[in-house]
């Protein structure tokens, strides 16, 4: 587990060494660890390095590993960072510390509602299809203006920034400055976006959290650590 601390100290140096040279500062960039599909040793290890901010995409699985973890850690922050399905909208609300894949309607007004329901005004990121590729969630850089007026106008949500995972194979940095522009003319400060591949290249266009987790945590069949 000791290779888990190594790798978190590794990613956040190049974070670091990224943003200085692109003329980022580097405390605005939160270093997301991606815990989906990985045991819990690995993730007790992070934490016990002192990593607090950690990424899933399944709510079922979020559920059973995190509310163990938070009582132990109490000053963990989850995000949800996979496709959430309406079904789930209520689960998500209570698990989860923000909620970065608000990518239709339909979602983000059964969000409001639950959230209104609980008293808990969750921190959201629009997911931005930034690619426009069929096999992916997200609203497309089209209409990424007029959904994220629909949001905050008509439901109330708290959208804070924008999140976008660009085709894989393509150069990442077009489609990095494309969410910028977005977020830009909305007025919004956060950008999720940059994996284990092209994490330094979104530091270079702004990024303010980028989502890393076999560059962290090794492959999710517990072997060695890749770039994916």
């Amino acid at each position: 587990m000791s290779d888990v601390a190594k790798n978190l100290k590794e990613t956040l140096g190049r974070i670091e060494k990224s943003a200085t040279k692109w003329k980022q500062d580097p405390d605005q960039v939160s270093l997301v660890a991606v815990s989906k599909k990985q045991p819990v040793d690995r993730v007790v290890a992070a934490l016990e390095a002192g990593h607090r901010l950690f990424g899933e995409n399944r709510v079922q699985e979020a559920g059973q590993k995190w509310p163990d973890l938070k009582a132990r850690f109490n000053d963990v922050k989850v995000h949800l960072i996979g496709p959430l399905q309406t079904n789930k909208a209520k689960e998500a609300v209570a698990l989860f510390d923000v909620i970065e894949t608000v990518d239709r309607p339909k979602l983000a007004r059964i969000l409001a509602k639950e959230m209104k329901e609980v008293g808990r005004h969750l921190p959201v990121f629009v997911q931005v299809n930034i690619g426009e590729e069929e096999q992916k969630a997200g609203v497309s850089p089209a209409d990424a203006d007029s959904f994220i007026r629909e949001c905050t106008e008509d439901h109330g949500l708290n959208v804070i920034g924008l999140m976008c995972i660009p085709p894989a194979g393509e150069q990442a940095a077009p489609y990095f400055a494309l969410l910028g522009k977005i977020a830009k003319r909305n007025n919004l400060q956060h950008l999720s976006m940059g994996m284990s591949s092209d994490y330094e290249i979104a530091v270079q266009f702004g990024a303010t959290s980028v989502r890393v987790g076999t560059g962290i945590f090794g492959d999710r069949d517990g072997t060695e650590k890749t770039q994916a």
